[in-house]
């Protein structure tokens, strides 16, 4: 919301969003318009290394574990490989290696596609390595008086799992929930 309470609202999510897509669209015409001179061959590499790498490993570790926390190996991965900063520098090295061509555009078009299209931002270590709505998150929600948005991939809201420290459990286990405090006044 601000640089010193960086959680985003549902608005100011979809608009965070509504970016990437302008971006997603932008580089969609660039590929239409440049179809022919595509290599579709280097294209699907390209498109596909970065979640063969970044997304794949880690969600069959997240599934495999049962609610337990997995490695933060994997969301570095999946930040390095879901980086701007890095596919801008595996274009670089490509341009340098091989030369500049079209193919290159599937690295910001699956960058903007995740983020646009699907809601995938870089992963907090704090948080499971899928997306479940967190408890504090849901408690600012209710605080700011905005509704719970919609689950992601689920029916409802899951019990959040994995990646909640013992000591932070046990020191939020007391604390009352802004429904009981409101009773409570």
């Amino acid at each position: 919301m601000d640089q010193a309470n960086p959680f985003e609202s549902p608005r100011t999510y979809s608009l965070h969003r509504a970016e990437y897509l302008v971006a997603l669209a932008v580089t969609t015409g660039l590929l239409i318009a440049h179809i022919g001179e595509v290599r579709w061959i280097p294209a699907v590499a390209l498109f596909l290394y970065i979640d063969l790498i970044g997304y794949i490993p880690g969600a069959i570790a997240f599934r495999r574990s049962g609610g337990r926390p997995i490695s933060k190996t994997y969301y570095v991965l999946y930040n390095v490989m879901h980086s701007l900063i890095t596919q801008g520098a595996v274009a670089a090295l490509w341009c340098l290696v091989a030369g500049p061509e079209w193919a290159l555009l599937v690295l910001p078009f699956h960058l903007f596609g995740d983020r646009g299209l699907f809601g995938n931002f870089l992963k907090s270590f704090a948080l499971p390595f899928e997306p479940v709505a967190q408890p504090g998150y849901l408690r600012l929600l209710d605080d700011l008086g905005l509704a719970h948005p919609k689950p992601v991939g689920h029916a409802a809201d899951p019990v959040p799992v994995g990646h909640i420290p013992a000591a932070a459990r046990a020191r939020t286990a007391g604390t009352p929930s802004t429904a009981q405090r409101e009773a409570a006044r």
